[in-house]
């Protein structure tokens, strides 16, 4: 049985495949422009683009399961349109692709940013996604969004597909590494003198395959589920990282009121210097939503129980020792 993997070198892809392979899987990875995190791994690649049906049809020929994952992340909005034509067009696609050649089942990985977070609360499976309203929601937000809606629209023409939404992603084999992964290593290190207020849920990326693998064996077609984890703040996430490694925490916390409003002027410097901006009004207020999500339908159907802070931040550190990215 083959198994497909798109967006295999992303942190949630590189703790997927191998989660597969010591399951005994037969894995083919879909490869675009990066190579990261394959090395030495007994896998079948194939190049290819989402958008090219074509190629996709080759890449899924004989496979059982596809998880689908490449995606494009931004906190900048959508100023080219790779966003919506990777998160969207490509997810289009990718189901429409699934559909037509056979393929048993389809996970597709969308966010817990597809749902609305207007009005703040707990979040479950059942509220309402982000409507395409560029005037009130992020490019990035209204992308995942509308992707499910281009997946759930393949499902009611016959495609047996199940939808995951993970929440901030954490954890061991982060090789590029992720943009929070470099914050965590900052952090581990004693370099950020200054945090700002707020946090986020975070779930280890090593949970978030394993429950996608359980949504595929016996996931409810078309249902979503949330593979989250629990809230910490920045500065709960820094004492952690501190404690691990002995390094001095941060000395303050940057009110976020304070943060955004210096968020333009280091958006504009990072254009200047043809860099990624460390805060933006996109990923400062994910840190302000005050929602809450609830993993309990992932909990009950999938057996999804996401381990605690404390393991995933310890390991993810090792794991960087071992890279040569920490020292001792």
């Amino acid at each position: 049985m083959t198994i497909v993997v798109t967006g295999a070198t992303g942190h949630v892809g590189a703790n997927l495949v191998r989660t597969l392979l010591d399951g005994g899987a037969k894995v083919r990875v879909l490869l675009h422009s990066f190579r990261d995190g394959l090395d030495g791994l007994d896998v079948e690649k194939a190049e290819g683009d989402i958008n090219d049906p074509e190629a996709m049809r080759r890449v899924f020929d004989g496979a059982e399961t596809v998880y689908h994952l490449a995606a494009m992340i931004s906190i900048v909005g959508d100023p080219d349109g790779r966003v919506f034509r990777t998160n969207v067009d490509g997810a289009r696609n990718v189901a429409t692709v699934a559909r037509e050649v056979g393929v048993g089942r389809l996970v597709h990985f969308s966010s817990v940013h597809a749902f609305d977070h207007t009005n703040g609360g707990t979040i479950d499976e059942t509220k309402p996604r982000v409507p395409n309203d560029p005037d009130k929601h992020f490019a990035y937000d209204r992308s995942k969004a509308q992707g499910e809606v281009a997946v759930r629209e393949q499902v009611e023409l016959g495609l047996d597909a199940v939808i995951v939404h993970p929440s901030g992603v954490v954890g061991p084999n982060d090789f590029r590494p992720s943009r929070f992964g470099k914050a965590l290593l900052a952090m581990a290190k004693g370099n950020m003198p200054a945090l700002v207020s707020g946090g986020y849920d975070w779930v280890d990326a090593r949970d978030v395959a394993k429950g996608a693998i359980a949504a595929a064996d016996r996931g409810r077609t078309g249902q979503s589920y949330l593979l989250t984890g629990g809230f910490a703040s920045l500065t709960e996430m820094a004492e952690v990282a501190a404690s691990h490694t002995g390094a001095r925490a941060p000395f303050f916390t940057v009110p976020l009121a304070l943060a955004n409003a210096v968020a333009p002027a280091g958006a504009a410097v990072a254009r200047f210097l043809n860099a990624e901006p460390l805060f933006t009004d996109e990923s400062l207020s994910v840190l302000n939503t005050g929602v809450r999500f609830d993993h309990g339908l992932a909990t009950k159907e999938l057996g999804h129980e996401p381990r605690t802070l404390q393991e995933t931040v310890a390991d993810t550190l090792d794991w960087f020792r071992s890279t040569g990215q920490l020292s001792r």
